[in-house]
């Protein structure tokens, strides 16, 4: 009933109002997003006056054509022109949709000359993103502070769709985007591009877009993709296009400072106090999602830190899990994901919170020496 009134509301309402209502398809910022509304908008017109018409001869017929009123049912058999009718009529609405259709999906899978190329790889559970040819690449990771997701503070008014690094891109520039997967499969959802695309580990898939208004716009993974999937947004920050070239200077000077302070950091020998307040903080933002911030995992499905034997065991082994992960399991190596301070902060940090009182400090000339 609710959707047989909202079919009404449709046809009764200018196309105006019908986008402005809260059940409807947004019309988005990207050409192809209009036209997967328009399209959506023309099919939905379309659909509802077939029920119209269909449920209005229905009632028509029981309201008129009852028993009661002495209606005597019509006995006839293959009439050769009601035949032609239900099959050439149906024939026809079915071409007038398929066409427009066909146009749209064609468009929207046509990445050729695109101005810009961003690989999007989805893991267990963050996004990163690499910029063709600008040696720019990053992870994008949820913000939402834990004190919210616990139900300890008010939640944010971005809560769950808010990161550290947003995506930048251009307006009015043509972006392809090359979607792929470390591990299960995702799918990279912008409902204001009408881009969803799937992130397959091994594959490639192709999509794209032209971003017509500058502005912050978020969407979410849309593929049950594990325990964080609820925990995986997208932010989008489009910046018209000779700041978008600003931004892209900025971000290769910034590269190199941080190449040069992870350098520099090979060589400094940081106290247990500031070893201790780094690594928490990266802990709480990559680490505490699976073993929670109390260092207690999730029994069966990941391991306590917290008196674990890789935590208080020899520091070799630990490097070894924090810096290539473990095969067949969710975790992932962080030797390309982190600096050698990071890794040496955080290590530091697990080996000597909560009841792990070891005494060990691990400095970045440690990380950067494992292995050789």
């Amino acid at each position: 009933m609710k959707r047989l009134l909202y079919c009404v509301l449709v046809l009764m309402a200018p196309q105006l109002a019908a986008a402005d209502m809260s059940l409807n398809m947004t019309q988005g910022v990207t050409e192809i997003s209009g036209r997967v509304y328009h399209l959506h908008m023309t099919i939905l017109y379309i659909c509802c006056a077939i029920g119209v018409v269909v449920f209005g001869a229905m009632i028509y017929a029981m309201i008129n054509h009852r028993k009661s009123k002495g209606a005597v049912a019509a006995q006839f058999h293959e009439s050769t022109k009601v035949e032609i009718a239900w099959t050439v009529i149906p024939f026809i609405i079915l071409i007038s949709m398929a066409i427009p259709a066909t146009k749209t999906l064609i468009a929207m899978e046509d990445p050729s000359n695109a101005d810009l190329t961003v690989q999007v790889t989805g893991s267990q559970w963050k996004w990163h993103y690499s910029y063709f040819d600008q040696d720019i690449a990053f992870y994008s990771i949820l913000s939402t502070p834990m004190e919210q997701i616990e139900g300890n503070e008010a939640k944010g008014e971005n809560y769950l769709l808010e990161v550290d690094k947003p995506l930048v891109l251009p307006a009015n520039r043509k972006i392809r985007f090359l979607m792929t997967s470390d591990d299960v499969i995702h799918s990279w959802w912008v409902p204001a591009f009408a881009v969803k695309k799937d992130a397959n580990p091994g594959f490639i898939n192709e999509a794209w877009t032209r971003i017509d208004k500058p502005g912050i716009y978020r969407g979410q993974c849309a593929e049950l993709c594990g325990k964080q999937h609820g925990f995986m947004p997208i932010v989008v920050e489009v910046l018209p296009e000779a700041q978008f070239d600003d931004w892209l200077v900025a971000q290769k000077a910034s590269a190199q400072q941080a190449a040069a302070e992870a350098q520099a950091s090979l060589t400094q020998t940081l106290s247990m106090d500031d070893l201790m307040a780094q690594g928490e903080q990266i802990y709480m933002a990559r680490c505490a999602a699976c073993h929670q911030p109390n260092g207690a995992g999730l029994a069966g499905v990941f391991p306590a830190l917290n008196g674990s034997p890789i935590a208080t065991g020899p520091v070799a082994n630990h490097l070894e899990i924090v810096i290539n992960g473990k095969a067949g399991t969710a975790m992932q190596a962080f030797g390309k994901q982190l600096t050698a301070q990071e890794i040496a902060a955080v290590i530091t940090y697990e080996r000597n919170a909560w009841d792990n009182h070891t005494g060990d400090t691990v400095q970045a000339a440690d990380v950067n020496n494992h292995g050789q």
